[in-house]
């Protein structure tokens, strides 16, 4: 494994996180002592295979680890304290964990359609994750953040009265990834948030993220994906995931260019269209948004 360079002011630290799925005699082991550091502002791509245990260390991380998958291991440095990651069996910090889950750690998930409910409005949303984590917030307190958060980020305050079904499919993801950061967390879990999307969809939503962090709206994301060529673009490093295991780890243009584990470069080389001008044009995010005029993720 190569050493990265470590984040020079450090927002999150996860230390020996180990997941597995069972939790009784016969475990499979998903994650596998998986140690990772995320600096303040930066944008961590988590890239793999599927099945490789991305998603899973992801969730450990956001502190939703549900049965039958339970960290056995762990810890997660982040605001000045050290949080117990372990959920086997009611081990661990279980009400510090519940304290930091969605306020200072969040999780934006890779299927909006699960994530609202048919039945009911976007605002309905808004008021039920507000109140969620604070009972003193009023109704119109709530909505009055979340349009407020829709016109900083150029969105239509409309949104709030619609259905799901009134949404296109970008529309929906971009609306979640606002709820997923109505309380400012400090850490964003971004599970595959464009797998779903098409190439005008995947780019406004990664334009959006990336205008996020400059506003510091959040202060890091773990971007979560299997799609290279997106997080070439908008990661400042890249962590590669094999088998449970981190198995490289650097800036991102390094890992792009030079490659020192056998995995990566196979990854790599499973690019569709690896053209050196998609490789190359990513490291200019922090000028524009690393997006060309005309030029698709």
């Amino acid at each position: 494994m190569s050493t990265a360079q470590a984040p020079t002011t450090v927002l999150a630290r996860a230390v020996n996180v180990s997941a597995v799925y069972g939790g009784g005699d016969r475990d499979f082991t998903a994650v596998d002592r998986v140690s990772l550091e995320l600096g303040e502002g930066e944008i961590l791509g988590l890239a793999g295979e599927s099945g490789c245990g991305k998603t899973t260390l992801g969730n450990s991380l956001a502190m939703i680890a549900n049965p039958p998958l339970y960290v056995v291991e762990g810890t997660l440095d982040i605001d000045g304290e050290r949080i117990d990651l372990t959920t086997l069996r009611g081990d661990g910090d279980l009400a510090r964990q519940r304290k930091y889950r969605g306020g200072v750690v969040s999780m934006l998930p890779q299927g909006a359609m699960n994530a609202i409910s048919p039945t009911l409005r976007v605002r309905n949303l808004v008021i039920d994750v507000m109140r969620a984590h604070d009972r003193s917030v009023t109704r119109d307190e709530a909505l009055d953040r979340a349009r407020d958060r829709l016109k900083m980020l150029e969105m239509p305050v409309r949104v709030l009265d619609s259905y799901p079904h009134q949404l296109s499919g970008g529309m929906k993801q971009r609306v979640i990834t606002v709820v997923s950061t109505l309380l400012n967390p400090r850490l964003l879990i971004a599970d595959e948030p464009t797998s779903a999307l098409d190439v005008s969809s995947q780019r406004m939503l990664v334009e959006m993220l990336l205008a996020m962090v400059e506003q510091r709206i959040m202060s890091g994301v773990v971007f979560v994906t299997h799609d290279l060529p997106v997080l070439s673009q908008v990661s400042d490093r890249l962590a590669i995931m094999n088998a449970g295991r981190i198995v490289e780890m650097g800036p991102t243009e390094q890992l792009v260019h030079d490659a020192q584990h056998e995995y990566t470069r196979k990854l790599l080389s499973s690019v569709l269209d690896p053209t050196q001008e998609t490789r190359s044009r990513g490291r200019n995010r922090r000028s524009h948004t690393g997006i060309g005029e005309g030029e698709s993720l």
